[in-house]
């Protein structure tokens, strides 16, 4: 049986689990929307599951184990699937991302991708090296498409001082940056607010973090050095929206957040 395309279960444990996901249920001659009804989910997530899209949780693979008698494959293979790395978490998260009605955004170092300008991304793309430059310009542009649909998201944005000072790509690069983001901070789906330098150590300094919702469900994105990582699992999700509140909770109202950015400017100049 030849994988899904773009599905290679050689690449990574997750791919391997998706694809067999398919393998075991086409073996015993059942649909998606019959695999739908075992572990109680709708077709269309069963098929999430078999492209790779969406990881199956802990429970449903239990529940696959007990039902097929595969002597725990599901349950073990997901188990050292989650202790690893997985290069698609990245691709999966840009297709929750195109379909999400709320992103909730911490970022530490750097301004999140939809915020972005082409000239501050080009410089970062260029410090990390990467192969073909233009190419992730380009897919990294794309992704801001879905601010200018008609019904865009609702973006919660919290981007910690240090995102703001950093003279990514010099001082007129970062000038139109932070022009970019008071433009964007009066838009009427975006809540833009800074987290001041001055508060001293806090939860978000572990890291940068996105929280997306979909009509069906959430995930929460952890950025990291060669690839981030997805959380699915219900709960781990709830903690990052949690840790984003807490965030949230010591950063400045939306027009002080303004006043920060304007006097950073002001000192580029």
């Amino acid at each position: 049986m030849a994988p899904l395309p773009g599905l290679d279960p050689n690449t990574s444990l997750w791919a391997w689990l998706a694809y067999d996901l398919r393998f075991y249920r086409e073996a015993r001659g059942l649909t998606q929307t019959e695999v739908g009804k075992i572990v109680g989910v709708t077709k269309q997530q069963v098929h999430n599951c078999e492209s790779g899209i969406r990881k199956p949780s802990k429970s449903q693979a239990e529940i696959l184990d007990a039902v097929w008698a595969t002597g725990g494959h599901f349950s073990r293979l997901r188990k050292y699937a989650e202790e690893g790395h997985d290069p698609n978490w990245f691709r999966a998260f840009v297709l929750y991302e195109a379909r999400a009605r709320v992103i909730k955004t911490y970022t530490s170092c750097v301004i999140h991708g939809l915020l972005q300008t082409p000239e501050y991304a080009r410089a970062l793309l260029a410090a990390g090296y990467v192969d073909d430059v233009d190419a992730a310009l380009t897919a990294r542009m794309s992704r801001q498409e879905i601010l200018a649909r008609e019904q865009p998201p609702q973006v919660w944005a919290l981007i910690n001082e240090s995102a703001l000072d950093q003279p990514v790509g010099g001082s007129k690069v970062m000038h139109h940056q932070l022009a970019h983001l008071l433009d964007m901070s009066h838009q009427p789906n975006v809540v833009m607010r800074a987290v001041p330098r001055r508060i001293g150590a806090h939860m978000g300094l572990d890291g940068s973090f996105t929280v997306i919702s979909t009509k069906n469900e959430s995930v929460a994105y952890l950025e990291a050095f060669g690839g981030g990582r997805l959380a699915q699992e219900p709960t781990e999700v709830a903690e990052f929206a949690v840790r984003f509140d807490r965030i949230g909770a010591d950063a400045l109202s939306r027009s002080d957040s303004r006043a920060l950015i304007k006097r950073i400017m002001e000192e580029m100049t």
